[in-house]
């Protein structure tokens, strides 16, 4: 099967494709069986009508398409894989030439993986900033504690700041209701945020059974961004009082019998949480500096789906939270100042993961990198961390979805930013080398085998890990804190596709 390839631009090639008109003869017999079993003719059994009848009949065409359609993925996988290429999208198929009895031509457009240098990693050093750990991280840590199991009396007199409010809340423009303005029972602690500008001021001093009305603009609803007359009536007031702390606190909230016990685990799980966050800002840091040595042309058409994805994503959640982009970029701490500015910037990030992931899957073909069980597991641990489900019900969506090639691309991805990220070197603003190979999901470091022959331990998964030193050690019951920490938490090797910081969760 003679193939030529024209390379149209660095990333998109033009495969033609000349095939043996003999070659066809199977699927054009195949073809002529489907459409007998198919037809009904007078005169023949179903599945025994002869080839020339049905072309008699429906036109010599219709079998030989339909065997075309079954024959041209094959020859051109094949054509692929003889030349070496690496398609990024779906081929543009084109019948060109077609003698029958003779031969078939055809051509195949594709964008592929261009052809660039991969720098040595071993040259690679970045800098991040020290682990620091600071007092007033413990104290909000503690006050999360404390709130969580303050007690709420009620009381009879004006609501002050740190009261626990429960009113009732009418947006009205023009004397009529705004869609989605109305709300009772709506609990809320002055001074926390979050609610419509002038609602603290409105509240404070306000008792049960007042009502009290101000003018604000909406920020969230159908009818976000318009300004509207606020009414709240207040139902109920409750003091929080909040516990001391001291032993016996420590006892109610955790496993410890000491504040001061409690005080360290705290104290150690926000170290741990730096450790992450330190470990995150290195990959980034490292891959970056990858991509920023290699020049390539994007394939265009996989660069436009990727930014028109990431479009659509932010459009969708914005839907879904009442909001239009101007109100998001007025509202948010975004540094664009126009809408063109922010999809610009969007387009520059799409075009950063693509070229990330172009390199990341290159490493990843020349190490030869293969998946192992463990590393499913660990996928399959960390997206249920994630998205708290369970290991089991990510494994039924994965296979109910069809997302094991999807999957099965990440983890490769992840293992070659691992393996990029082991190579280079990774110091604080200190001047101190951080080796990250040993790092865990939690914050703490793998210990390694004991022995050479300690095979139990040595392939034990970064998931078992962790959780055999924590089963080992007490740790708050309540885990107020310790969420938190599991909330940050991502291996150094995890969502490596996710290099390009992406703007869809903070439109949520």
């Amino acid at each position: 099967m003679p193939s030529t390839v024209e390379q149209l631009s660095p990333s998109r090639a033009k495969i033609t494709v000349e095939v043996p008109f003999a070659e066809l003869k199977p699927h054009l017999d195949k073809a002529y069986k489907e459409i007998a079993q198919q037809v009904q003719i007078p005169g023949f059994r179903p599945g025994h009508i002869p080839a020339a009848i049905i072309d008699q009949r429906f036109g010599p065409g219709v079998a030989l398409e339909q065997a075309l359609n079954e024959a041209l993925p094959g020859l051109y996988s094949s054509a692929v894989d003889e030349h070496g290429l690496v398609p990024l999208t779906q081929p543009e198929i084109e019948v060109t030439k077609l003698e029958v009895g003779e031969s078939v031509e055809f051509t195949a457009e594709v964008d592929v993986r261009p052809d660039f240098m991969i720098p040595a990693f071993d040259g690679i050093e970045v800098e991040v900033d020290a682990v620091e750990s600071t007092e007033d991280e413990l104290e909000e840590q503690v006050k999360i504690l404390r709130e969580r199991f303050a007690t709420n009396t009620e009381v009879d007199r004006a609501a002050k700041e740190g009261d626990l409010v429960t009113f009732d809340l009418k947006a009205t423009k023009d004397d009529e209701l705004v869609e989605g303005g109305e709300a009772e029972g709506v609990t809320y602690r002055v001074g926390a945020g979050g609610m419509v500008e002038g609602m603290d001021e409105a509240l404070t001093g306000m008792k049960a059974g007042e009502t009290k009305s101000f003018t604000s603009t909406l920020v969230g609803g159908p009818a976000a961004g318009q300004e509207a007359d606020i009414e709240v009536t207040v139902t109920k007031v409750q003091e929080q009082e909040l516990p001391e702390v001291d032993d016996d606190f420590a006892q109610m909230v955790s496993e410890f019998d000491t504040a001061d016990e409690m005080y360290d685990d705290l104290r150690e799980n926000l170290a741990r949480m730096h450790r992450v966050d330190q470990a995150n800002t290195a990959r980034d840091k490292v891959l970056e500096a990858v991509i920023g040595q290699i020049d390539m042309e994007l394939p265009e058409n996989l660069l436009a789906s990727e930014i028109s994805a990431r479009n659509n994503q932010v459009d969708q959640e914005l839907a879904q939270a009442g909001m239009t982009l101007k109100q998001y970029l007025a509202d948010s701490d975004e540094t664009e100042e126009s809408e063109e500015e922010f999809r610009a910037n969007l387009a520059q990030r799409s075009a950063e993961a693509v070229k990330a992931q172009l390199v990341l899957d290159r490493i990843a073909e020349d190490q030869d990198l293969q998946i192992e069980q463990t590393d499913l597991t660990e996928h399959l641990f960390a997206r249920a961390r994630a998205n708290r489900t369970s290991p089991e019900q990510e494994m039924q969506h994965m296979l109910e979805h069809d997302h094991t090639n999807e999957w099965m691309t990440e983890i490769r991805r992840a293992k070659a930013l691992a393996l990029i990220v082991q190579s280079a070197t990774v110091k604080d603003t200190e001047g101190n080398v951080i080796d990250l190979k040993n790092l865990q999901a939690d914050g703490t470091y793998a210990e390694p085998a004991e022995a050479e022959g300690d095979t139990d331990v040595a392939e034990e998964s970064a998931d078992e890990a962790p959780a055999k030193k924590a089963a080992a050690k007490k740790a708050p019951a309540k885990k107020a804190a310790e969420k938190d920490a599991d909330d940050t938490e991502v291996r150094v090797d995890d969502q490596a596709a996710d290099e390009a910081k992406s703007v869809e969760a903070d439109a949520e």
